[in-house]
């Protein structure tokens, strides 16, 4: 039997490929096919998936009663398949992707660590998320844990026991960086083993800005779960509001006006033109090169400036609402940002000239921090960190979802050992092809009402989000409960795929290029650590 075969066979199994029976409920999960297996064949699944060519895109748990439904996105040319399985809360083992895609380690370490599912053949049983602030037997995710806890345990015990990994040697050194740091950027730990300058291994452990994201979600209603959504990961409000709302909306079936979905995506691509403003100075400033820093710092805050005019916030936070935006500036306000692109192309057309032509630049960024295509592929990168490394997936070209439906994204993708200077490039293109699709989302913007009401969701109503934020793919899942309240939220940000790969692209680079490495591919702690 072939693989497709044996996909196949599960897959005609399925009266409706969109719909899933769970509890005795259909519920439709769509755009993405539903595939019910076996707990015992969730491994082989696994497998088969990977070597059919799939994406693996993120994992989860939802508890309902004595049972889990335990989830598994994955993605091939464009097109979304979830795997579903269940599972007693009093027998929670299940095998583990991880032997087949390395992008799942993580992912599904935090499930066990906070639902206590055990993926048995899963290759390291460190915890990930939970550090020391609960006891072994306590699981966060489970219903019968409270939001605040227990009881008050006094001051966390020091995550001083993890076990890094060891290279021993003549003359290997171990260097440990974080997880606080000099500057003013979130908490992380980095552990190097170096002879002399060049990195022999480096090894992460995140976790330290956990918010509980997941359990204080539940009891919220839609309104309050999008505002929730918005704080993820700051530099992305849009983006993961905007995925939030997505799956809420498809969870109760509601239709958005069209000049809600054009501005939602204008905020999109002023959220992406901001971010990627900011980090070209970033990694300008980071090799010594403070002309680059100033003047794309000076860029950005012109735009967040205008941002705050029109939206009434440097972040645009909490625009995107379920149902539409809250905040329309309107048609006539909004024509002054044909004059700002005017003038952000001309400065950008003689920064990116001298970016692209200055020598000591280059010495420091081509070559540094290579990513190879394979490596990238088994990591499942997302974004500019995998555009940079032959990567070409794009929910706004691949699934597109309105308004994106009816424009044309282009995909810029640099099929070479993606290092820094690729990915700096694959930013400079994503500016200016977002600077072209904001032009056309306001040539085109339909008058209108900018927001409409949700209808109470049905008991058990769930849905998906799949928004391209600047960083790449975000996908929400949404469950609701009794009275439209939420019972499960899970975000998945694109930083849980881009933080390994970091690890892979500093091998036999130098200490001092860390920094270097770590701001082109910029995860985000908040948004991983949830």
């Amino acid at each position: 039997m072939s693989r497709f075969d044996w996909l196949s066979e599960y897959l005609a199994r399925l009266q409706d490929e969109h719909v899933l029976v769970r509890h005795g409920t259909a519920t439709r999960l769509a755009p993405a096919h539903v595939l019910e297996i076996d707990a015992e064949d969730w491994g082989r699944a696994g497998q088969e998936a990977n070597a059919f060519g799939c994406r693996w895109a993120g994992v989860w748990a939802d508890q309902a009663g004595e049972d889990f439904a335990i989830f598994c996105l994955l993605e091939y040319e464009g097109d979304y398949l979830i795997l579903s399985t269940f599972l007693s809360v009093a027998t929670p083992l299940l095998p583990s992707h991880t032997p087949y895609y390395p992008a799942a380690d993580r992912p599904e370490r935090h499930v066990q660590d906070m639902s206590g599912i055990v993926f048995a053949d899963h290759p390291d049983t460190r915890r990930w998320t939970r550090h020391q602030a609960w006891e072994e037997g306590d699981y966060p995710l489970r219903h019968d844990f409270p939001v605040a806890g227990r009881e008050d345990p006094g001051e966390t015990p020091p995550d001083d026991k993890y076990r890094f990994l060891r290279v021993q040697g003549a003359g290997v050194c171990e260097i440990p960086v974080g997880p606080v740091h000099a500057g003013i950027i979130e908490p992380g730990h980095f552990r190097f083993q170096a002879v002399g300058e060049t990195v022999l291994n480096l090894e992460q452990h995140l976790g330290y800005t956990h918010k509980g994201i997941e359990k204080i979600a539940v009891g919220r209603n839609s309104h309050a779960l999008a505002r929730l959504a918005g704080r993820i990961s700051g530099d992305s409000t849009v983006a993961h509001s905007w995925a939030a709302c997505q799956a809420m909306e498809r969870a109760v079936g509601v239709s958005l006006p069209a000049r809600a979905l054009v501005l939602r995506a204008l905020l999109a691509e002023r959220e992406r033109i901001a971010n990627h403003l900011g980090d070209i100075g970033a990694i300008c400033n980071d090799v010594g090169f403070a002309f680059a820093f100033y003047q794309f710092s000076r860029l950005r805050e012109i735009w967040q400036r205008r941002s705050a005019e029109l939206f009434g916030h440097r972040l645009m936070m909490d625009v995107v609402i379920p149902g539409g935006i809250a905040t329309d500036p309107g048609t006539e306000a909004l024509a002054v940002l044909a004059g700002d692109h005017r003038r952000l192309r001309a400065e950008l057309q003689t920064l990116f000239d001298i970016l692209e032509d200055h020598p000591s630049l280059e010495d420091r960024l081509l070559g540094t921090g290579c990513l190879k295509p394979e490596t990238a592929r088994q990591f499942g990168c997302l974004g500019y960190v995998g555009r940079a490394s032959g990567q070409d997936f794009d929910v706004r070209h691949h699934n597109a979802y309105p308004p994106y439906d009816r424009l044309s994204v282009t995909v810029p993708v640099l099929n070479q050992a993606g290092d820094v200077a690729a990915r700096m490039q694959v930013r400079m293109q994503e500016i200016l092809i977002a600077l072209d699709l904001i032009d056309q989302l306001l040539e085109e913007l339909p008058e209108g009402d900018i927001c409409r009401d949700m209808p109470v969701p049905a008991d058990n109503a769930e849905g998906i989000g799949c928004i391209e934020g600047w960083r790449g793919e975000i996908f929400t899942y949404v469950r609701f409960g009794q009275a439209g309240r939420i019972v499960r939220f899970f975000p998945r940000d694109p930083s849980w795929f881009s933080w390994p790969a970091l690890e892979c692209m500093m091998l036999e680079n130098i200490v001092p290029d860390f920094p270097v490495c770590n701001k082109s591919v910029n995860g985000s702690y908040s948004g991983q650590d949830l």
